[in-house]
């Protein structure tokens, strides 16, 4: 069974750090683009950052360029987002995905999304 699950989320001041997880089941994350989106309240889904599967090379939404890094742990067959910096409209439930492209459902497989609230 193909299962992504995020976690690391929670309740942060505005400026701390947070590291979100998403380990992989029933397959090889190592195979796919992997994509962490996020969704406000009220707001649509967005990219936040993207990694290949080929040579790592990475993406960043401006948002969260400098302050975010998206990195592979092969044995752990996990993919991370460090937040660093955050601020309180990073505040969302964070998502991610089998996919880099669109935010949506439709494609890919997704996790079922970590809270995360910078809030002081």
């Amino acid at each position: 069974q193909v299962q992504l699950v995020e976690s690391g989320g929670g309740l942060v001041q505005p400026g701390g750090s947070l590291r979100l997880s998403c380990a992989a089941s029933g397959f090889t994350l190592d195979y796919y683009a992997i994509g962490w989106f996020r969704q406000a309240p009220g707001k649509e889904r967005e990219r936040v950052s993207c990694i290949s599967s080929s040579d790592g090379s990475t993406y960043y939404e401006d948002s969260v360029k400098g302050r975010f890094t998206i990195s592979r742990d092969k044995a752990k067959n996990t993919v991370y987002l460090q937040m660093n910096s955050l601020k309180p409209e990073d505040t969302a439930v964070y998502y991610c995905a089998t996919q880099c492209g669109v935010p949506s459902v439709e494609y890919g497989s997704w996790g079922q999304g970590t809270q995360v609230t910078v809030s002081s």
